[in-house]
């Protein structure tokens, strides 16, 4: 009787020992698969627009739905928390979001992307791009151009002209913010990818053509074509060739490229990713959509606030020359991701 007992409980101790050893093997399992479920996505590239006008496809477009139809279409918008939109992500690990306008929108929502733990941004691509102004001494409607530098329009003191007639332009840079006020990227990285792209055809339109023929400067009516040169980035909307002139004397103050574009975000975005990642793999992508000033035949205000019917009628054919430039890197990334990861920029 009592061998039999001790049978049974061997038999008993055994089976709960083989129980626990299976539980314990299907808990390792299942917490190796969510492990490898949580593992970050590690982003190749992470396109940067703006905004958006209204849905991401059927309507029209913004700086965000010709990227979103080229890369995103099939992707599963998701939340982070602290952005105020969603960012998309490909089976080919490119990734792209929409940050918002201004220095303060679009700088804290890629802040908040940066610190998702969901994503890896250690060998990432950074491309920031949109529409923008330009000088029509420099360039026109349609041109696309990569940034050399980044600089910052608004950091420093200014006044108004009548008080200090003798001193123009009326601005001097401020003593302490030397390092948040430039950014000269990486110009072997600008270089290779404007060499690159250089031979993507850019489109322009009816409407664009008319309307540069109101401007007398040759590079003002020529064809499209991608550029090179610094980017300045203010908060202040401005216009006019006296604040045109005042742009190109800061770009000079900080020993930049002249100015080529201006726009509203890239210098803000450039100093919260060079406080994570550095800005040896930051792009900035932009495309003239509207001259930094009028004509001669009208007045400043006249351009700013143009009669309906009366702008620069190339706004969508700029956007698709951006994404048609910055999509041709950006293919060439994860075509060769191989060179591109490994490459001493």
């Amino acid at each position: 009787m009592s061998s039999n007992i001790e049978v049974k409980r061997l038999r008993f101790w055994s089976n709960a020992v083989f129980a626990c050893f299976i539980s314990l093997l299907l808990t390792q399992a299942a917490l190796a698969g969510d492990a490898k479920t949580a593992e970050p996505v590690k982003v190749k590239v992470l396109i940067g627009a703006m905004f958006e006008i209204g849905q991401m496809q059927g309507d029209k477009a913004g700086e965000f739905q010709y990227w979103y139809q080229r890369y995103f279409a099939n992707s599963e918008p998701m939340s982070v928390v602290g952005a105020s939109n969603p960012i998309y992500c490909n089976a080919e690990a490119v990734c792209g979001a929409v940050l918002g306008m201004g220095k303060v929108a679009s700088s804290s929502n890629m802040l908040a992307i940066l610190l998702d733990q969901r994503f890896d941004f250690s060998q990432s691509y950074f491309l920031i791009t949109g529409v923008a102004g330009i000088p029509p001494s420099v360039g026109t409607i349609g041109d696309v151009s990569w940034a050399s530098w980044l600089v910052d329009y608004d950091l420093g003191h200014r006044w108004s002209p009548e008080e200090e007639p003798a001193v123009s332009p009326a601005f001097k840079p401020r003593a302490g913010y030397e390092s948040l006020r430039s950014f000269p990227l990486n110009q072997n990285l600008v270089d290779k990818v404007y060499g690159k792209t250089q031979s993507v055809a850019l489109q322009t339109s009816p409407s664009a053509e008319r309307y540069k023929r109101r401007y007398s400067q040759p590079q003002a009516r020529r064809k499209p074509r991608l550029l090179m040169g610094t980017h300045i980035t203010g908060d202040t909307f401005f216009h006019g060739p006296g604040l045109s002139r005042e742009a190109q004397y800061i770009t000079e103050l900080y020993d930049a490229p002249p100015y080529t574009m201006t726009e509203m975000e890239a210098a803000a975005i450039a100093q919260v990713i060079n406080r994570l990642h550095g800005t040896q793999r930051l792009l900035s992508l932009r495309g003239a959509v509207n001259f930094d000033q009028g004509s001669a035949s009208e007045s400043t205000l006249q351009h700013l606030d143009p009669a309906p019917g009366n702008t620069a009628g190339g706004f969508d054919i700029t956007l698709q020359n951006i994404v048609a430039v910055g999509g041709h890197l950006v293919d060439d990334i994860v075509a060769h991701w191989s060179q591109w990861r490994k490459a001493e920029q």
